[in-house]
């Protein structure tokens, strides 16, 4: 198959094993209540899983964008693949709370972690156009999640009235699907490697500078706002819906809602900023995500939740992906897996705060109106930081220069 065919390849085994990914790791969000209810176990303290995913999520991010940049995407998604079964197959066998807590926390964290920055590293090294729609694809893989993985955790828990089995069955499934596909994952060919960019002027520079530069501070900071913002939001929202009075099938449909409007945002995110440019649409992408947050406190029936899960999911999903294309035109794509990590290693730390804080809210106060609260102030702070962008080289604005 010819390169300008394969690379499509790439793209659907990229979008796929996001997807499976990402899935199991928020499958836990449909686990949530009948977790708690057959275990005795607090929201907050199985929230803490999550909390933990997204720790070790931030450190194996940083660990296998390096990886990847050295030894190649394929061996890290392998590694990552067997992880993923492993993690929720060991955890449906927890007896305690600790053990639940280390086996998903540790495991599904350091199996989600070996995907996205090898990934989209590895597209837009095949890509010497349509890179921002490549990368929208694989990405809006991941968002899809939410309408595959978590309605089928939902349906398994109701056919077996049990959440351990279901689990169980999710694991060996994650086996099924992502073993084979890792063998769909290569490099290009080494003539047709796509060099870094003129732009990308920080492509000469050392690590140590990189990661003190101001471009990649603001943009690992913005990183980790805009996710502690959404990620409480996100995990709770089934929990939430719940709470309001919809019935459980009808609240993880409203999830299903927000990762199909995803796949629509990254789309339209992805156009905006090729013709507006990528700082301007992720700010406003950004304060709509703030305000939108803010909003789902006056939601109070299912025709709510809906409306504004699509504005949600197109926001969040939308602004994802113009993260990468930031650093690979700041960075260039030699080192893009390093830097995507290290970014990503501070967002999933962002994103470790929005569950707990969430699981606390509702023991607390028996209610999640100041999650949404505090997660919409949030989500203004990332806006505020990301107007601190300095300009893209190349653009008659200041540019890096290697020591």
């Amino acid at each position: 198959m010819k390169r300008n065919q394969y690379r499509w390849v790439i793209v659907f085994a990229g979008g796929l094993m996001g997807c499976v990914a990402v899935g199991v790791m928020f499958s836990l969000a449909v686990f949530l209540e009948p977790i708690a209810r057959q275990t005795g176990w607090s929201h907050a303290a199985i929230s803490s899983a999550m909390t933990v995913n997204f720790i070790v999520m931030g450190l194996g991010s940083f660990m296998w964008g390096a990886a990847s940049d050295r030894f190649g995407a394929r061996i890290v998604v392998l590694i990552g693949s067997v992880l993923a079964g492993l993690a929720l197959v060991l955890a449906s066998r927890a007896q305690s709370l600790f053990a639940f807590q280390i086996l998903y926390g540790c495991l599904v964290g350091l199996s989600a972690s070996a995907f996205m920055a090898p990934m989209i590293s590895l597209t837009m090294r095949w890509f010497d156009d349509h890179r921002s729609l490549a990368v929208s694809l694989v990405s809006a893989g991941m968002g899809m999640a939410p309408m595959t993985i978590s309605p089928l955790a939902r349906l398994l828990i109701d056919e077996f009235g049990d959440w351990r089995t279901a689990m169980l069955v999710i694991g060996i499934g994650a086996w099924v699907i992502l073993l084979p596909t890792v063998l769909l994952v290569r490099n290009p060919p080494d003539e047709a490697v796509v060099a870094d960019t003129p732009q990308a002027e920080g492509a000469g520079l050392p690590l140590a500078k990189v990661f003190r530069s101001p471009q990649f501070l603001v943009l690992a900071f913005t990183f980790f706002a805009c996710c502690t913002a959404h990620s409480g939001p996100i995990f709770h929202m089934v929990s939430y819906a719940m709470y309001c009075g919809v019935a459980p099938m009808a609240a993880v449909s409203i999830y299903s809602v927000e990762g199909a409007a995803g796949l629509g945002g990254r789309i339209v995110y992805g156009l905006a900023a090729d013709r507006f440019g990528v700082k301007p649409v992720l700010i406003i992408g950004l304060l709509i995500q703030a305000l939108v947050i803010a909003a789902y406190t006056m939601a109070t029936d299912l025709a709510h939740f809906y409306a504004l899960a699509i504005i949600f999911g197109g926001t969040y999903g939308g602004v994802m992906p113009l993260y990468a294309v930031l650093a690979q035109d700041y960075f260039g794509a030699r080192i893009l897996g390093t830097v995507l990590g290290a970014a990503s290693m501070l967002s999933s730390i962002g994103m470790a705060f929005g569950p707990l804080a969430g699981g606390w809210a509702f023991d607390a106060f028996n209610n999640y109106n100041w999650l949404f609260f505090g997660s919409a102030l949030v989500g203004l702070a990332a806006v505020l930081v990301a107007l601190a962008f300095p300009p893209l080289p190349g653009r008659e604005e200041e540019k890096l220069q290697p020591a």
